[in-house]
């Protein structure tokens, strides 16, 4: 049997030729082109010897060069490793040397930090978007007087398509291996459940395509549908708003924090996009985030959950049930999850419905392993089920929500406090626009709960912090409120917008 996610885009091209596959400023480019181009990039690529097997780095922005580049990876076999826009020399060193990368393809812009790192590795540089003719091979150079890949690499469902790194939230990123299998199933499966996604859609790709939510659940499901992906190199809210309307975007799909950035560009902008649906991930979504959204844009947000380590998606809710807000409704088709015991570590232990325990997954979706990471990938991977690291809970009804990252759950006096429900409190009072809840050490109580808050504009902050210590006591347990807040301009964000608390926590204690 043989199968490769390469055609997730052969084959849209092939039924819908001259469709619009992508939008990039006043670039249009049909899937006929984006396909021709994609087989050029792949030949330029094989002429460099790259072959099945081989993972080639991808450190590439939000243009028609990442589809490109990635798919033509895919094309001839070969392992795409995107690797985050934001990573220092060291770093993008580290995802070069762990992958055994054969060749890093680097935009222009990033090659101040990717040139660095290629030389450190010892890894071949490839480039596209670079103004002269000097310095390393031009891969979108070369390929325009290169004859297209006539025929795609055949590969086993059980072949690697992608190594995508973690965050690195615990230490030095690990490469999450998604198999052929893995790709291909989540983006047919979520096209169809939860994201709906068809031939007439327009989605706003604002979300980085090195990261797997923008990369699968985005670009690679809305081509399998032959929809249109309108390209944004760098996210802000009235840009956003103002391409969804001159496009005519239809879908939008983003992490909280782009949700609370489009609710303020919408006080200063009467113009609305004629969207049908939005999908939030990546972190929890606050309810009032969510009504207000819909009140605003007149569009429902459908919240789901995923991990990198699933290729993304596992739950969300879904058009087939009625939406749960607060929740991240139901298993996608073909994925379990339940929740076990999370201070057994050795094997699975299952809970029963509406208690909180550790969310454990299994099904089509979950990663091969850690790339040379054999305890790292016995830890996670034991009774056939993957152990997310998350708390959460499943009512009766399947329906699954998540109560916190296991590390991230406050100890204050011998009490369990989930920040999550803390910050869902937070969010209704009238001067916070978003909160980020954390554990900061004490003598007394071993943690403090510590509310760090982003106000909204034109807020005094003279009062303020008694005042929503004061405001959280009324409406929450004795040892859940906040005793301490302290105010930011902005947050720490990891590269699909969630906040890291973990840089937080580190940053409110070294100052205290």
């Amino acid at each position: 049997m043989t199968l490769t996610a390469a055609s997730v885009l052969a084959e849209s091209a092939e039924r819908r030729p001259d469709h619009p596959a992508l939008v990039h400023g006043s670039e249009r480019i049909t899937y006929a082109e984006l396909w021709h181009a994609t087989r050029r990039y792949a030949t330029v690529l094989r002429d460099h010897d790259v072959g099945p097997g081989d993972r080639i780095a991808l450190l590439l922005p939000n243009t028609p060069h990442f589809p490109m580049a990635y798919y033509g990876v895919l094309a001839l076999g070969a392992v795409a490793v995107p690797v985050h826009g934001l990573l220092r020399a060291d770093e993008i060193a580290h995802v070069l040397a762990d992958s055994q990368a054969k060749a890093l393809v680097c935009a222009a812009p990033m090659l101040t930090e990717g040139a660095k790192a290629a030389e450190t590795a010892g890894v071949p540089l490839l480039t596209v978007m670079l103004a002269d003719d000097g310095g390393p091979p031009r891969l979108d150079v070369l390929a325009e007087q290169a004859e297209p890949l006539d025929r795609l690499v055949p590969r086993e469902p059980q072949d690697l398509a992608l190594v995508l790194y973690t965050s690195g939230t615990t230490g030095r990123p690990k490469g999450a291996m998604i198999t052929q299998l893995n790709l291909v199933m989540n983006v047919s499966t979520t096209m169809r459940s939860p994201f709906d996604l068809g031939p007439d859609d327009v989605l706003l790709g604002c979300l980085p395509l090195f990261h797997t939510f923008g990369q699968t659940c985005g670009m690679s499901a809305c081509f399998l549908a032959g929809g249109t992906l309108v390209l944004m190199n760098r996210f802000d809210g009235p840009g956003a708003l103002d391409l969804m309307v001159t496009e005519g975007c239809t879908v939008f799909m983003g992490v909280p924090t782009m949700y609370l950035a489009l609710l303020e560009a919408a006080g200063n902008d009467d113009r609305r996009p004629a969207l049908d649906r939005a999908f939030s991930g990546g972190s929890a979504l606050p309810i009032k985030v969510l009504n207000d959204f819909q009140e605003v844009y007149g569009c429902p947000i459908y919240e789901g959950y995923g991990l990198t380590e699933t290729s993304p998606v596992v739950a969300y809710n879904q058009k087939a049930w009625p939406r749960k807000p607060g929740t991240v409704g139901h298993t996608i088709w073909g994925v379990e999850a339940e929740i076990a015991a999370a201070d057994i570590e050795d094997r699975i232990e299952l809970l029963p419905a509406g208690e909180t325990g550790e969310i454990v997954i299994r099904g089509h979706n979950v990663m091969a392993g850690y790339l040379n990471q054999p305890e790292a990938t016995a830890a996670v991977l034991v009774d056939g089920w993957f152990r997310s690291g998350d708390l959460g809970t499943k009512d009766a009804d399947g329906c699954l929500t998540i109560v916190d990252r296991k590390k991230d759950m406050v100890l204050r006096g011998g009490y369990n406090v989930y920040p999550r429900e803390v910050e869902d409190v937070l969010m209704h009072h009238p001067a916070i626009a978003q909160v980020a809840v954390i554990g900061v050490p004490d003598d007394k109580y071993g943690e403090e709960v510590c509310a760090v808050v982003r106000t909204r504009p034109g807020t005094d902050l003279a009062a303020l912090a008694p005042d929503i210590v004061a405001w959280s006591r009324q409406r929450l347990a004795a040892h859940k409120y906040p005793r301490l807040v302290e105010f930011v301009d902005d947050f720490p964000l990891g590269p699909s917008g969630k906040i890291l608390k973990r840089e937080l926590t580190a940053r409110l204690t070294d100052r205290r």
